[in-house]
């Protein structure tokens, strides 16, 4: 039987959820993925448009980190390697231009996916939280589902 780990909890692949809680992490519009050996992204609709993408565009991690500014992107990247070496997620609240033109602030959850010992993706939600900085207009983004176990 196969499972998956998601955020602390084990879902079992095989068994279809019915309660929305259980429901797998990448059904989310602002869910997002990274395959590491690769580095292929995979981004729920909102996050495409979070970034000014259309939907039906396919990012490249070497473009995106591009629109993060620059000292999101240090502290994203000092993040991301901590996560993979140290099997562990995190919360940044990250600065992006989007190639739509502005600024915008992003909550960027992460957490690891493994493979015995071995962080194989990192994946989790990225959400628009400008209306906390106040200096950027924010975009209606659905929060992720809440977890109650």
């Amino acid at each position: 039987m196969a499972e998956r780990f998601d955020l602390g909890r084990v879902i079992k692949l095989d068994s279809a959820p019915s309660d929305p809680v259980r429901i797998p992490l990448d059904t989310s519009a602002n869910a997002w993925s990274c395959e590491l050996a690769g580095q292929r992204l995979d981004w729920g609709t909102d996050v495409r448009r979070l970034f000014g993408y259309p939907t039906s565009h396919c990012p490249q991690r070497e473009e995106v980190v591009t629109l993060y500014e620059e000292s999101s992107r240090a502290a994203m990247e000092r993040l991301r390697a901590h996560a993979i070496r140290h099997r562990r997620g995190f919360t940044l609240d990250i600065a992006i231009r989007p190639v739509d033109g502005g600024r915008r602030w992003v909550r960027l959850v992460t957490m690891p996916v493994c493979e015995g010992k071995a962080v194989t993706c990192l994946k989790g939600w990225k959400a628009d939280v400008s209306h906390l900085y106040g200096d950027a207009a924010p975009m209606p983004v659905p929060a992720p589902p809440l977890s109650r176990g």
